[in-house]
């Protein structure tokens, strides 16, 4: 079944860059194939055939340009969505900011504790801020994989409303880490290693605001195509799905270059 999809997506995209040959061709010698008369149709078709099983190199020069233009045009269309909801994005009023808050670059992560990609990303994010000096950066919790993921977020979020920004991160770095299930237990014992009223915070968690800043986040990602994590804005920049320090560092430098 895979091998199918897989075949029938490649016809696809090999149809869809014969069309564009086809099109520059159109545009630069007014060709119209609506004029042609069935044999005449006929012979063009053997034509090309021969031409691109002569030099099959053409389809793949002109599927390069498809996906390239396509590419393209995926990114404007998220530049364009982080430009209409950058004020959301940046100034919620209740997402953990740290790193540098007058940085000359944010960075915003959209991140889920049972994620193992934003758990990779996690020391490399860290590393990011912490050698660079000058990043602002943001985390929003969308918690998308399972009841797993929701109970790290609210008890997270209770902690910042309970204790403050500090213990905030002291629990999210804790649970990014967390083996397991985050159950009773063990948010005891991690409240308790931490100092913190884990009483206070699990009463909290359920709490409307909660509750609330969880859906205004999952609305916020629902109207920018946000369906999977991590994902980053870095600056005006969307990066869907993991990258590398190295990677971050140069989207970076390519943020500041641009300004």
């Amino acid at each position: 079944m895979l091998k199918t999809l897989s075949s029938f997506a490649g016809l696809r995209t090999t149809a869809a860059a014969l069309c564009l040959m086809a099109g520059a061709a159109s545009a630069q010698d007014a060709f119209d194939p609506a004029t042609m008369s069935d044999a005449q149709r006929a012979a063009f078709g053997e034509a090309v055939r021969a031409y691109l099983m002569e030099n099959p190199e053409v389809i793949m020069e002109a599927v390069a340009v498809l996906e390239e233009r396509q590419q393209n045009a995926a990114a404007a269309a998220d530049d364009q969505l982080v430009q209409d909801h950058y004020e959301a994005l940046v100034n919620d009023g209740y997402s953990w900011v740290g790193g540098n808050p007058d940085g000359d670059v944010t960075v915003i992560e959209f991140m889920d504790y049972r994620c193992g990609y934003c758990r990779k990303a996690q020391p490399e994010v860290e590393e990011l801020i912490a050698s660079d000096g000058n990043i602002r950066l943001i985390i929003k919790e969308f918690p998308i994989l399972g009841d797993a993921s929701l109970i790290s977020a609210k008890f997270a979020i209770a902690t910042q409303i309970v204790a403050g920004d500090e213990a905030y991160k002291q629990v999210h770095d804790a649970l990014i880490a967390l083996e397991g299930n985050p159950g009773k237990g063990p948010l005891t014992r991690l409240a308790d290693t931490l100092g913190l009223d884990v009483d206070a915070i699990m009463a909290e968690m359920d709490s409307d605001e909660v509750l609330r800043r969880i859906a205004d986040t999952r609305q916020l990602a629902q109207a920018m195509q946000i369906n999977g994590t991590p994902s980053f804005v870095f600056g005006d920049q969307m990066v869907r799905g993991y990258a590398p320090l190295p990677a971050m560092q140069q989207i970076v430098a390519q943020e500041r270059a641009a300004e």
